[in-house]
């Protein structure tokens, strides 16, 4: 595929976040560097960006499109400080509170931190909790979303609290021993849907199997558990902040196993096809983005699993009960059968990979 069905326009925010620039309340640091934290790449960023702005983006098919747009992606170095931090919060507090943070510690002396977020989504909360931490906010409402930012002298931030939020966003243990961190698919839980499909998992499955949009690592530690036939896991996940939670779970399962299992966790688009080919393919996948249904994610990714599948091989999937799947499965396997359809969610194994 030449383009992932990730990524879509995004939203308001972002054409929000450059208001203030128009309307002559903040300049644009004429030699200062510049940091763009969750960004995402829009017409106005090609506009207002200047050579040597770093965008910082952890959801891979947003940073490769970042890329195509002529932005440098990457992170900032430890202490590397900047005059203009710009972000975009994410819904889930914790995460936002880390990355607001994480913001004030790679401002300037002097420097500015400036955040949008659309009212829906917490804006009010964010701007508080900036506040919080460095005491003067200043903000205006435009695109149905509040823009708001802080130029604070080093004696108005709190810095405790500051200490407090960085830890905010650390890989925890959650339930069961597994290891999350906010803002996460199902950060804080065991996933009904991937539960659902971890209790129909045959114990014949065998050989090399992947888990496709692998989140942190949930399905593949269960496979390790139920299945004792499994080889070898490979992980894939498109959001760089679930990798180092995965890897954890990962090698808990295989301790508890007791068995010598190979594991690969890959910061990998699963829309642009994987490079190698599997017994078995396990996946829960994503059928939305932001608050909107997106089928075409989860088609893409039962696509991606037919290529990547032995001519033998399984596909094993769970999915909301109302999700159109079947014409796609159908299209590309020879046999297609329901396993369970249970809590809102259907269990559906595809085998015979058609040519």
């Amino acid at each position: 595929m030449t383009a992932s069905v990730f990524a879509a326009a995004p939203d308001a925010a972002l054409a929000a976040l450059f208001v203030p620039f128009e309307t002559r309340d903040l300049s644009l640091p004429v030699a200062g560097k510049v940091l763009f934290l969750r960004a995402r790449a829009g017409v106005r960023l090609r506009e207002m960006a200047q050579p040597g702005w770093l965008c910082e983006q952890s959801f891979l098919p947003f940073a490769d499109e970042l890329g195509r747009n002529g932005m440098r992606v990457g992170e900032p170095a430890s202490g590397e400080k900047f005059a203009l931090v710009l972000l975009l919060p994410p819904r889930q507090r914790d995460e936002a509170r880390a990355l607001f943070a994480r913001a004030l510690t790679h401002l300037q002396p002097g420097g500015c931190v400036l955040a949008a977020m659309p009212n829906t989504e917490g804006a009010k909360s964010g701007e508080a909790d900036l506040a919080k931490l460095a005491t003067t906010v200043q903000h205006l409402s435009k695109h149905k979303c509040r823009v708001f930012w802080s130029t604070p002298a080093a004696n108005d931030i709190d810095q405790p609290l500051l200490a407090d939020w960085l830890g905010l966003d650390a890989p925890r243990e959650i339930v069961y021993g597994y290891v999350s961190r906010p803002g996460l698919f199902a950060w804080d839980r065991i996933d009904r849907a991937s539960a659902l499909l971890a209790e129909h998992l045959p114990d014949d499955l065998h050989g090399s199997v992947a888990d496709l949009g692998a989140g942190y690592g949930y399905l593949a530690s269960q496979l390790m558990a139920r299945c004792p036939r499994v080889q070898a896991i490979d992980l894939y996940e498109a959001e760089a902040r679930a990798l180092e939670p995965a890897r954890r779970n990962l090698a808990r399962a295989k301790q508890q196993s007791g068995r010598e299992v190979a594991i690969s966790v890959h910061w990998h688009d699963v829309t642009r096809g994987l490079a190698q080919r599997y017994d078995v393919i396990v996946s829960n996948p994503p059928f939305h983005q932001g608050r909107a249904d997106l089928p075409e994610l989860g088609r893409a990714f039962i696509v991606s699993a037919a290529e990547a599948l032995q001519p033998n091989g399984r596909l094993l999937l769970v999915a909301n009960r109302h999700l159109p799947y079947e014409a796609v499965l159908g299209a590309r396997f020879h046999l297609v059968r329901t396993l369970i359809v249970q809590d809102g969610f259907k269990v559906i194994e595809a085998t015979g990979v058609r040519g």
